[in-house]
């Protein structure tokens, strides 16, 4: 019972930390409509120069001169902005993977879970960006924010990546890809550079992505190298991924709680 005391304690001041400082803090990211409240306004000034009224009337993509763009171009506007949409834009998405990395200490569980995920929310993307899905963010919002707990809770009672997790990474990758499309349709891409832009973002997503895995695994290391020299060989799971999921999983429920009851209202 005391193995589960000491990581409840700090996993509950965590939870409370995140929750006071993250649940009212997504937004719908996804979905840059000006004027409303909780948008990403880095992200909201990067796609202006796609929703120009240039654009919109030639039918093209323009750069800053007013010239448009060609696929080389429009593929790194789209990396800039789907980095832009993880770091430091998406906090469910950062959150999402935070839960996937600390399932595992070992990279190949990592790196599994991680491409299982960007294919999935590509594949949502590109359907949804090509007009063959239409997804109700009223629905999409809150299965995002249920699937951060989901993968969360699992780390509490599961240590190391169970089999099943690449298959339920699947599925809620496709949600989140659901979740991406929402201004991919008020952006209404030129066919010409639909791939360009599609496979740009999605590199965009992926670098954002890493780096996240990136700074988590530096701050995991040095954590890892103090609890030795501290004598705690076997601590990490016990101090640190039990109380950062429980803080996570928290997270995740009261934004599931909050988008769902914004919904029905």
């Amino acid at each position: 019972m005391r193995r589960w005391l000491d990581p409840l304690r700090s996993g509950i001041v965590l939870a409370f930390l995140l929750a006071a400082g993250l649940a009212g803090a997504h937004p719908e990211d996804e979905f840059c409509v000006p004027g409303e409240d909780g948008l990403d306004p880095a992200l909201c000034a990067a796609l202006s120069e796609l929703d120009s009224a240039e654009s919109v009337a030639s039918g093209e993509l323009l750069d800053s001169a007013g010239d448009p763009r060609g696929p080389w171009s429009t593929f790194a506007l789209y990396v800039s902005i789907g980095v832009g949409h993880i770091l430091p834009a998406g906090l469910d998405h950062i959150l999402f993977v935070l839960a996937l990395f600390l399932s595992s200490t070992r990279s190949r569980d990592l790196v599994i879970q991680i491409s299982t995920f960007t294919v999935a929310h590509t594949v949502t993307l590109g359907l949804a960006a090509a007009g063959y899905i239409s997804p109700s963010p009223a629905l999409v919002e809150p299965i995002i924010a249920a699937s951060i707990a989901f993968v969360a809770i699992e780390n509490l009672f599961l240590d190391g990546m169970p089999r099943w997790r690449p298959a339920v990474v699947f599925a809620f990758g496709l949600v989140h890809g659901m979740g991406f499309a929402g201004f991919f349709g008020e952006l209404g891409l030129p066919k010409d550079q639909f791939l360009a832009g599609l496979l740009g973002f999605n590199v965009g997503v992926e670098i954002g992505q890493l780096g996240v895995v990136a700074l988590a695994f530096v701050m995991s290391w040095s954590i890892r190298r103090a609890m030795q020299r501290a004598g705690h060989v076997d601590g990490y799971r016990h101090y640190v991924a039990i109380p950062v999921s429980l803080g996570i999983a928290l997270t995740g429920a009261w934004w599931a709680v909050q988008r769902s009851l914004a919904a029905l209202g």
